[in-house]
């Protein structure tokens, strides 16, 4: 059975995408099958990895109101071992359409029953809020990887995540565990950079991954290629901190 991971924050800007696209690329390289689910309106999942956005017909938005089968939704991308349930922008409106429908909070867990035997892991990109679609797919996770940028605002609103995933464990997904903190678009010539790394290993120690992704400007062109950094460019800095990552992620999930 395929492990479902949510990469989840609800500030903006903090390498959510950049996670997603990239993690299931590395892992796809290291022999994985992974499906990708975009579940953000804005849909840089789908069109970082190649999709027409303006031509999706069915995605995330239609196994969420449960007008089609999940496996119906799937495509494949330009990286290989990588699927997708793409996003279009349509899906901004599925939180009003779901309000009055039973069990709305457990629509993705019940959609992804199907595929999850499909697939080693199943990546879910997350919308930059706490609504009703990320909290369908905290529902459905088995584990939520935290992006923080190192930046100077990087620790404000994690503990309202922190208690939000809380709630969900205690009132929607008991097993819903926490994969680690991501610390993103480091620069180690910024003492600010250091400072927030030190912080966050302090206070939150076995949680974070060691892992660290550098910031790199290979990373921010890919996208505007449709492509992961494992395509674009493999022998970049953040290819390489990629391919750390899935590993350290292989490993403790072996």
């Amino acid at each position: 059975m395929g492990k479902i991971i949510a990469i989840a924050n609800q500030k903006g800007g903090v390498g959510k995408t950049t996670t997603t696209i990239n993690l299931a690329a590395a892992l796809g390289v290291l022999e994985k099958k992974v499906l990708l689910i975009d579940a953000d309106p804005q849909a840089n999942a789908s069109s970082g990895l190649g999709i027409d956005v303006d031509s999706i017909e069915q995605g995330t938005y239609e196994i969420l109101e449960h007008t089609i089968a999940a496996k119906d939704a799937i495509i494949p991308t330009n990286s290989p071992n990588v699927d997708i349930i793409p996003a279009h922008i349509d899906l901004v409106a599925i939180e009003i359409e779901l309000i009055d429908k039973e069990n709305r909070e457990y629509m993705l867990r019940e959609s992804l029953k199907e595929v999850r035997d499909d697939y080693d892991y199943i990546l879910i990109d997350c919308a930059p809020s706490l609504g009703l679609i990320t909290l369908n797919a905290l529902s459905a996770a088995n584990s939520i990887i935290i992006p923080i940028q190192c930046e100077y605002f990087a620790l404000e609103g994690l503990g309202k995540l922190l208690n939000t995933i809380k709630s969900v464990q205690k009132i929607h997904n008991e097993n819903l565990d926490i994969e680690g903190l991501l610390l993103t678009m480091f620069d180690s010539r910024l003492r600010l950079s250091n400072q927030v790394v030190e912080e966050v290993m302090k206070h939150f120690q076995n949680m974070v991954f060691k892992t660290i992704i550098q910031r790199n400007v290979r990373l921010s062109e890919a996208p505007s290629y449709g492509e992961s950094i494992i395509s674009y460019d493999a022998t970049s800095k953040g290819a390489v901190n990629y391919l750390n990552l899935a590993h350290e992620i292989l490993k403790k999930n072996k």
